[in-house]
């Protein structure tokens, strides 16, 4: 029997499986950001935190208009230079994070965060405010939280030719890891419960 568009009804079972089976527990999420964009949505929907994405100023220079309706910018440049990805509001502080993924099973590479940021995540420490990095190694399919403090100290040997790197070690002794759960997905709120109230 023929069905429309030409699909057997096997052949739609077997899509059907396949979307199960990478829906599953341990495929949970296509990247850091989607899963941390997630949690923030379900945080503030369930008005326990207001933290968003910084958008990156961006210059648009030209844009073509290939339909009245649809416009493409086809030049633009970074306005300037970003500070982390993410801020906000928790409890009357003001949040501030950085979000990274690395490949690397056994470090942490410093280059992945830039000058301008660790100068910004010193003043947001200056002014009181909580401030960390969300680093999730994916070969490992683990996701740590680590205090500004911490990754700030290791900037400051490698500016004075220490190492370039931040040995996963560090994290598991002194990061704190974020278990996957199904709603917040990376619930960084209860690791700052923890530390700050």
């Amino acid at each position: 029997m023929n069905y429309p568009g030409g699909i057997r009804k096997q052949e739609t079972i077997t899509k059907r499986s396949h979307i199960n089976r990478s829906a599953t527990f341990s495929n949970r999420g296509m990247s850091l950001e989607e899963d941390i964009n997630v949690t923030n949505q379900f945080y503030l929907e369930t008005n326990k935190a207001i933290i968003h994405k910084k958008p990156t100023p961006i210059q648009i220079v030209k844009v073509h208009y290939p339909k009245r309706s649809a416009a493409v910018i086809t030049e633009g440049y970074f306005q300037s230079k970003s500070t982390t990805d993410y801020n906000g509001i928790y409890k009357g502080k003001h949040i501030d994070f950085e979000a990274k993924e690395t490949k690397n099973k056994t470090l942490f590479p410093l280059v992945n965060i830039h000058e301008h940021q660790f100068q910004h995540m010193n003043a947001i420490l200056n002014h009181n405010g909580i401030c960390f990095v969300i680093i999730r190694f994916t070969e490992l399919n683990e996701t740590y939280f680590i205090n500004a403090e911490i990754l700030l100290s290791y900037w400051e040997q490698m500016l004075q030719g220490g190492k370039k790197s931040i040995p996963y070690q560090i994290f598991k002794e002194q990061g704190h890891l974020i278990p996957f759960t199904y709603q917040a997905r990376v619930d960084y709120l209860k690791v700052i419960d923890q530390l700050y109230f």
